[in-house]
This record gives structure tokens, C-alpha cells and sequence, in this order.
């Protein structure tokens, strides 16, 4: 499918494909452990496939999409969007945090934003002190406030024994009321890591496309692959012990057993 580079620039980098479509799918791509190069990245099929042009915005360091292009891939967004009925968007920690930064130039309708960060600004959110490039981060250029869409529907998914990812996802909800909040329980950050492990990552993705996009769907769904998910397991008995909820801890190591005999035996 072709590739339609709609803003390339040295710092900000957004692909299009199936631009012929009527309806618009985009990505942010999230934080990564080694910066300064854009990724090779094809399109979104499950998305494609279903009448959605996919377009995959990144920023080549770590600098969360502020810097001295931001304003100009604003531009660049809002004429493109005039081309499309309806806008969605999925974005994972950093990529959260820009689509909600965009949100307004995308004109989206409806969101799943993955363990997002309202701001890295040094001291803006209570024990967030994880990310080395709040010290160049430009707060008012990155201000929710005034650059995001307010009325953005869908939900913000986090894991609340993830203190950090919980206070985010407070300040994001005062700011876009009608973002649901989610709460999946030992998700991990980003919070869809045993949705991701227990299947298809299409059956959170088709709530873009179908609905309904609600937190009680998502969260019959992490219920759902959480049964069968080691990683829940593991995790839920490490929060337990830490919550001072020993029977509790003792019984998730119980099923994290069963669950690996059953493995090992092709069950």
C-alpha cells in the first residue's frame, strides 16, 4: 500500500496510507528506548481494510512531539482532516500523550489512549519524575489545555497500581470529560499488555470502528484474557504482598502455577 509522506520534516515525520478513504485512523508512534531516527512503518490493515485511511505520526527523538515543528504539523493536520468525515485515534504512553496533543488539529471523535501522560512538565504531576526530557520540554507549546480537543470521546486505559499512570490519567480526565476512565488491574504500562498477550489486539482496536467505545467494554475484555494471562498472575501476586494481602498473593501464585503446567502440557 502506498506510502504518502503528508509532513516531513527533521524532527516530526506523518505517513498516509489508503488515502482515498472517507474515514481516518491515526497513530502515534511511543516512546522508544533508543532515539534519532524515524521507523519503517505500513499501515494499520485491520483498520485499512475497513474503510480507514491510517495515518502514523512520529517524532524522531523523545521529545513527546514538542519542538520547533510542532505548530507546523498542526497546520499540516488541519487541512488534511478537512478531506475526512470522521476522525479516530490510538496512542500508547508518549503516543497517547500526542494524540491528545493533536486531538484538536485532528478534529478526532473518538479515542483509546494507552497509559498516556497529561504533561512531562517538571513538577506538573505529583511523583512523576521519570523522563529525563521534561528539563527541554516546552510546557506551553504542549498544553492540553488549550491545543486539545475537549470533546474527544473514548477511553483512557491504566494501570492503578501504577501510581504515576493513575495521577495522568486524573489530570487528563479533567480536561477531557468525556474520556472514561479505565482501570485495568496488573495491565502494566502501557496498560494493554495482557489484553495484547491473551489474543487479537483487533478486538480493542474494532471499538474505533464498531463501538460501543466504553471503559465497561474494555474491561470485560482485559477480564476476559486476564483468565489465562501469566502476566496478570505474576503481577497480581507482586501487588498483593505489597498491599499486605497474603492469602491473596498465595492464591495468584496458585494459578500463575496451574496456568504454566498447563502450558507446558499444550493445554
Amino acid at each position: 500500500m502506498q506510502e504518502i509522506r503528508v509532513f516531513d520534516g527533521e524532527k516530526l515525520r506523518a505517513s498516509l496510507f489508503n488515502a482515498g478513504a472517507k474515514r481516518l485512523f491515526a497513530t502515534f508512534r511511543q516512546r522508544v528506548a533508543v532515539a534519532g531516527e524515524f521507523e519503517d512503518r505500513g499501515p494499520v490493515k485491520n483498520m485499512t481494510r475497513h474503510g480507514y485511511a491510517h495515518l502514523h505520526i512520529q517524532c524522531r527523538d523523545n521529545d513527546w512531539y514538542v519542538n520547533s515543528e510542532t505548530q507546523a504539523l498542526s497546520r499540516s493536520l488541519k487541512d488534511l482532516t478537512k478531506g475526512y468525515r470522521d476522525a479516530a485515534a490510538m496512542g500508547f504512553s508518549m503516543g497517547g500523550y500526542g494524540a491528545l496533543r493533536f486531538s484538536s488539529a485532528l478534529n478526532l471523535k473518538r479515542l483509546i489512549a494507552v497509559s498516556p501522560q497529561y504533561t512531562i512538565a517538571q513538577g506538573a504531576v505529583p511523583h512523576d519524575r521519570r523522563r529525563k526530557e521534561a528539563a527541554a520540554f516546552d510546557e506551553a507549546l504542549g498544553d492540553l489545555i488549550r491545543y486539545g480537543r475537549h470533546g474527544v470521546k473514548g477511553v483512557v486505559l491504566f494501570d492503578p497500581f501504577r501510581k504515576m499512570d493513575l495521577n495522568h490519567a486524573l489530570y487528563i480526565q479533567a480536561v477531557f470529560p468525556d474520556l472514561q476512565l479505565c482501570r485495568v488491574s496488573c495491565g502494566g504500562h502501557p496498560a494493554s499488555q495482557v489484553i495484547r498477550e491473551g489474543g487479537s489486539f483487533w478486538d480493542l482496536q474494532s471499538m474505533l470502528h464498531t463501538g460501543p467505545l466504553t471503559a465497561a467494554r474494555v474491561l470485560g475484555l482485559h477480564r476476559e484474557r486476564r483468565r489465562r494471562s501469566q502476566t496478570y498472575w505474576r503481577r497480581l501476586a507482586r501487588v498483593a504482598r505489597h498491599c499486605g494481602r497474603p492469602q491473596l498473593g498465595a492464591a495468584a501464585d496458585a494459578r500463575l502455577e496451574r496456568l504454566a503446567a498447563e502450558q507446558e502440557n499444550g493445554q
